[in-house]
């Protein structure tokens, strides 16, 4: 078998899917890329047994085949190739030899029949979704999922589908966000948490525009298509917790910040707090936030103030600054509203200026004050 690819283009496409591969993987053939050419298409698979992921690119050739191919030296070398064609010659024992404009270069490849077979898509249930929607919705939610395995529901995202919305939920247990989107319908009421992994392949896989992206699901596996890149990955077999219980019905004390001045001094002031906790107190009274951290251990303190619009009685409220400063990542606009009620109770996040077709409220635990 033999077939001509461009190199920049080889190279591009198999950056998207490289993600999927593990360093250290229970397979050997697991660290390959399937290679498979038909019809002039030039078809590449990775998987790790949970996610695949596939691309599809135009290439020269007169024959069909399939060969799979060491993922790291082929990465590696591509890296290092200037844009030109490349000419890609298989032998029936599979050895490939790979001739550039100026170079030869030989890899041992293996069977292709040992490669893991994809999930079939039976009983699936479609919508579809503009792919920056998802992208969005994946950014504003992964950084709260959990990394404790020992709760896997926990452990991805939570998609809850509806006839005229979509709600994507992460929870860690010490922070909650909920991202909603009405302008995706979806065929049914259902629900089912996507994990961690896929879902950052995605983020990079995916444009940030309009493209419409085509998903599919069934009990076991989420399948999503754009264009010539899929991806299907296991679905995590766990029942998400019942996170609307745990989100204040009415927070009556409500904070208005500008959200850069506040992450920038929350950046500044928990540099000083224990690294453990990442504490930092909220002093609010009037028009004025007072920031306060300390570790006693080395006799660090850090204290900031800043101008606040504020309607409630004076309060002191600590929390972790690493979740309010990646909350407020997550969060467009100049300003944010925090509401709040007592010390103990969650204090909820909401951009103030919200996008349209969006809806995103982020609920953060606070710590005990140190005394």
């Amino acid at each position: 078998m033999k077939f001509i690819v461009s190199s920049s283009q080889l190279l591009k496409q198999l950056q998207q899917i490289s993600g999927v591969i593990n360093a250290n993987t229970v397979l050997p053939i697991l660290e390959d890329f399937l290679f498979e050419v038909e019809g002039g298409k030039l078809t590449v698979v990775a998987t790790d047994l949970e996610t695949v992921m596939r691309i599809q690119l135009d290439i020269e050739a007169r024959e069909s085949g399939k060969v799979c191919i060491p993922a790291k030296i082929l990465m590696d070398s591509l890296k290092n190739i200037p844009d030109q064609p490349l000419t890609f010659s298989i032998d029936k024992n599979f050895g490939i030899e790979i001739t550039s404009d100026n170079g030869k270069y030989k890899v041992m490849g293996e069977n292709p029949d040992n490669f893991p077979k994809e999930p079939a898509a039976d009983d699936t249930t479609s919508f579809t979704m503009p792919s920056s929607a998802l992208v969005t919705a994946i950014n504003k939610t992964l950084f709260a999922v959990s990394n404790d395995d020992l709760r896997p529901a926990m452990t991805g995202v939570f998609f809850e589908l509806n006839k005229d919305a979509i709600q994507f939920v992460a929870t860690d247990a010490h922070r909650l966000v909920r991202y909603k989107r009405t302008d995706v319908a979806c065929p049914r009421q259902d629900s089912f948490i996507v994990p961690r992994k896929p879902l950052n392949l995605l983020k990079s896989a995916l444009p940030d525009n309009e493209d419409e992206i085509i998903i599919n699901y069934n009990s076991n596996h989420l399948f999503v298509k754009h264009g010539t890149t899929q991806m299907s990955c296991r679905l995590i077999d766990a029942r998400f917790p019942d996170y609307k219980v745990v989100i204040p019905a009415d927070n009556p004390y409500k904070l208005i910040v500008n959200k850069s001045q506040f992450q920038s001094a929350l950046r500044r002031v928990s540099v000083f707090s224990n690294k453990s906790t990442n504490q930092v107190a909220l002093n609010i009274s009037g028009s004025e936030l007072g920031l306060a951290a300390q570790d006693v251990d080395f006799s660090f303190e850090g204290n900031e103030r800043m101008k606040c619009q504020y309607d409630g009685e004076d309060l002191t409220i600590a929390f972790n600054a690493r979740f309010l400063i990646e909350m407020l990542s997550a969060s467009v606009g100049d300003e944010v509203r925090i509401e709040l009620s007592t010390p103990t109770k969650a204090g909820i996040l909401r951009p103030i200026e919200a996008e349209e077709n969006e809806d995103l409220l982020m609920l953060v635990m606070p710590l005990m004050l140190n005394q």
